[in-house]
């Protein structure tokens, strides 16, 4: 029997592992490791979820004690099984386990969910791309076709694993029933309001056939730039030309590159021409099958008077601008539209997890990540803008896809920042009839 380490983050670890691994009698899953998020390792994978063979459940640990767990455990292999890692992370991770005598092992992207509703699957080269904005345009268009529309949310389980096995979000009361995280309603909240139902959760089996109850179309919402848990009809990876050139260096954006019948090569309207034409050149050498269209993602500010001329504090994202790479997100292109004085570096003003992560991630000096992963960073967040009120700053942009101003205190002039999706020369009723089609022929 062979012993095996995942290598995860909570969410594609525990997909693997209930997909592949879980009723296979050749292998025993001996460990998870958890990296990228805090506080989602000293965890146990629950027996309820692990099924008869693991009575006792799976002990998750930090990445970090990966070489004496695969010595002291005996495993035989380690599977990666989280995304936007570099592909020179991913060689180094490698070498890690193959020098302490374990192979190294990455699941091919055919391993999947088949549904019985057509799937369109938006996911993307790297976190902080666009794919949300490309949701959110597409799931009213379905609807204003008499589409009745289920997305389904790559997961984000990082509390009660047995709790959040099949998790339904319809409105604000589930977010608060379900003690959701910041980056839980980011992806949520502007999904409800438009009226839609969302499922996410740890079982994507089960999370699929509950979807499927309600839907005649299934919405895949990518996360970081993971693959897609379920076969697409229709496969959309977004890009993003203010990081050319890791649409071909990270993993597994560069899967999704490959597997995509749509590339759009977004945000077009800020990114340096020669890079919009270096990644489509690059584009177009990795899936030459696929058709590459071209949006724009306008920000604005919803009250710039709030931003102009003064020093600002620009709120954005939190994934996007740490594991994501970004220096920057949608506030910061709205305050300086909107002509903001300066943009203050949030770095002074840090305390706790927050001062952590900026020191962690140091390319971050003109955003603040709106990190929320737990409350104390929740509370740490909201200190730090505090921090920032009383040494000098005068408004704040708030750029993420929530309403940051009802979960902390934010003691200043604030405006939130809108981004959407823009296509050039191109429109969902073109892009999206082969979904129609699919529909009509399932009826």
């Amino acid at each position: 029997m062979r012993r095996i380490i995942i290598l995860g983050a909570a969410g594609r670890d525990f997909f693997n592992f209930l997909t592949v691994y879980r009723d296979d009698p050749a292998v025993e899953v001996v460990a998870f490791t958890a990296q990228q998020i805090p506080h989602i390792s000293e965890r146990r994978f629950p027996a309820a979820l692990a099924g008869p063979r693991y009575p006792k459940g799976i002990p998750i640990h930090p990445e970090g004690r990966l070489e004496h767990l695969v010595r002291e455990l005996g495993a035989e292999q380690c599977v990666l099984a989280y995304s936007d890692l570099a592909d020179v992370d991913v060689m180094h991770l490698a070498a890690r386990c193959n020098a302490a005598g374990a192979d190294f092992v990455l699941l091919g992207a055919q391993r999947v969910l088949r549904s019985t509703r057509p799937v369109v699957a938006i996911c993307a080269s790297r976190t902080g791309a666009g794919k949300s904005p490309l949701s959110r345009a597409v799931v009213p268009w379905l609807r204003e076709h008499g589409q009745r529309v289920a997305v389904i949310r790559h997961p984000m389980p990082y509390g009660d694993l047995e709790a959040q096995r099949v998790q339904r979000f319809a409105s604000e009361a589930d977010l608060v029933r379900h003690k959701v995280t910041v980056e839980e309603r980011e992806e949520y909240e502007p999904h409800l309001a438009t009226g839609s139902v969302v499922f996410a959760g740890v079982d994507y089996e089960a999370i699929l056939r509950a979807a499927e109850q309600e839907a005649d179309v299934i919405l895949w919402d990518g996360g970081n730039n993971d693959t897609s848990f379920i076969k697409a009809d229709l496969y959309f990876t977004v890009v993003d030309p203010h990081r050319a050139g890791h649409e071909a260096s990270y993993y597994p954006g560069e899967t999704n590159v490959r597997l995509a019948d749509v590339v759009v090569v977004n945000k077009v309207d800020t990114a340096p021409a020669d890079a919009v034409a270096k990644v489509r050149e690059t584009v177009r050498g990795l899936n030459p099958r696929a058709r590459v269209v071209d949006a724009a993602c306008p920000v604005r500010a919803a009250d710039p008077a709030v931003l102009k001329g003064r020093r600002v504090l620009a709120i954005d994202d939190g994934p996007t601008l740490t594991h994501g790479g970004m220096a920057f997100g949608a506030a910061v292109l709205a305050a300086w539209d909107a002509g903001a004085r300066e943009l203050v570096d949030p770095r002074p003003f840090a305390v706790g997890e927050i001062a952590e992560a900026l020191a962690k991630y140091p390319h971050v000096k003109r955003a603040l990540p709106a990190l929320g992963y737990g409350d104390r960073q929740v509370k740490d967040l909201e200190a730090t803008v505090a921090r920032a009120a009383a040494q000098g700053v005068e408004a704040v942009a708030i750029g993420t896809p929530i309403d940051l101003g009802r979960l902390i205190r934010i003691p200043l002039p604030a405006t939130r920042v809108s981004y959407s999706i823009a296509f050039k020369d191109v429109g969902l009723d073109d892009l999206l009839a082969p979904v129609l089609a699919g529909v009509a022929a399932h009826h």
